[in-house]
């Protein structure tokens, strides 16, 4: 790349500013008081993907899409009276036809006399941040409609729980090992919640079980295997506490209850339906319970709640439960 001497550098500052123009990454136009471009630097070309050959000479409206040729009379207007147009932000049109959020700095020109004579225009592309100001308005929304629905869920929680012959104690542990549950449940969406443009609240149906089930399974009884079965919304926090209380009641008297114990569970599809078999194998025979408690209750409600049917085998080693959902109802 040659550069030039001292010598050899012109002290004209308009050639000076011309190089500035024509070099510069913003795209920066001039136009006349009828609205057609007069100059057209590399910067615009690259933005809007006419080449100066293409501009100049032809209407700015070659740049705005329909809905905004309104815009162009009001600009103008602003102009003529000697007004500058500062960072208003717009879509425009590229020679492929793509829109672009862009902002624009709009300046009278002047000649000599002092006269009005037309508009410079620096146009810079804001699509980028438009983009992400648009995320962060979603994500806020979805933030605030979750958190509204927790709070929902708590107090539903409280209520439900409050309502069994427990002692306060074992309400008070109650409460606490559902909101546990559902507090695991939500953070599996919140790594794909924050890394995604947007996205509704999800999550595989496998990773749900095992993290429902992870704080029983310190001797490695547990086995989770199956397809992929995605839940949704509403639909993930009734699971979440339907496994819960499968889990709760397999520690409390099932296969997680003494370190001999086996639980499996599989995941499968047909016809349309999700079917969760939950299979605990113990170290020793079971009797069914002579009465169904509040758990079990509140399980049959949830399961209800996603349009679920559920299959109860109350074998000599083990229950085997099987729970049927249509793929709709794990929609939410």
């Amino acid at each position: 790349m040659a550069v030039a001497d001292a010598a050899e550098i012109d002290p004209d500052p308009r050639d000076w500013l011309a190089a500035i123009i024509a070099g510069s990454d913003d795209a920066i136009i001039s136009k006349d008081l009828e609205g057609n471009i007069r100059s057209w630097n590399r910067g615009a070309a690259r933005l809007f993907g006419y080449t100066s050959e293409e501009a100049v000479g032809r209407p700015i409206t070659i740049l705005i899409p329909d809905e905004r040729l309104g815009e162009e009379p009001k600009i103008l207007d602003e102009i003529r009276h000697g007004r500058r147009v500062e960072q208003f932000e717009t879509q425009r049109r590229r020679k492929d036809g793509a829109l672009i959020d862009l902002s624009l700095t709009i300046s009278p020109i002047h000649n000599e006399r002092g006269v009005i004579v037309g508009a410079s225009k620096i146009a810079r592309d804001v699509t980028e941040r438009q983009r992400a100001q648009e995320t962060q308005r979603l994500l806020f929304g979805e933030m605030q409609h979750r958190i509204k629905n927790l709070f929902a869920l708590t107090a539903g929680i409280v209520t439900l729980s409050g309502r069994s012959n427990a002692s306060t104690d074992e309400v008070v542990r109650t409460i606490h090992e559902r909101l546990g549950a559902l507090a695991r449940a939500h953070d599996l969406t919140i790594s794909d919640w924050a890394s995604e443009t947007i996205r509704e609240q999800a999550a595989d149906l496998r990773n749900l079980v095992r993290a429902i089930l992870e704080p029983y399974d310190g001797e490695g009884q547990i086995a989770v295997e199956g397809i992929a079965a995605t839940v949704h919304g509403k639909a993930l926090t009734n699971m979440a506490l339907v496994l819960h209380e499968l889990a709760t009641n397999a520690a409390k008297y099932g296969a997680l209850s003494g370190p001999e114990g086996r639980l499996d569970v599989g995941i499968a599809e047909h016809e349309g339906e999700i079917k969760l078999t939950w299979a605990e194998t113990c170290g020793r025979e079971i009797s069914r319970p002579a009465a169904e408690g509040f758990g079990s209750r509140l399980e049959r409600s949830l399961c209800a709640a996603l349009g679920a049917t559920v299959d109860r085998d109350w074998r000599a080693n083990g229950l085997c439960i099987v729970i049927t959902v249509p793929k709709k109802g794990l929609e939410g």
